[in-house]
């Protein structure tokens, strides 16, 4: 893969992951979020920097279970 896609992966990560706390919505913020770890994902495995790849797959574990498993918490008074 070239360098041009691997550091433009590099860049769409923290971009999205910026981009996500812009948002009061949490189910928005903990989507777009996801969305920024999982380039973060991509990109570590790309440059084998696994500690990035651990890290951010924990995060959007986190993300997951409170996006589709919590709802009840997050939607209860």
């Amino acid at each position: 893969m070239s360098n041009v896609v691997i550091e433009t992966i590099g860049y769409l990560a923290p971009a999205f992951l910026v981009l996500s706390f812009l948002f009061k919505d949490m189910f928005k913020l903990r989507l777009i979020n996801s969305v920024g770890c999982v380039f973060f994902i991509v990109y570590g495995f790309l440059i084998s920097a696994y500690p990035v790849v651990i890290a951010n797959a924990i995060i959007v574990s986190i993300n997951m279970y409170h996006l589709f498993f919590s709802k009840k918490k997050i939607s209860e008074p």
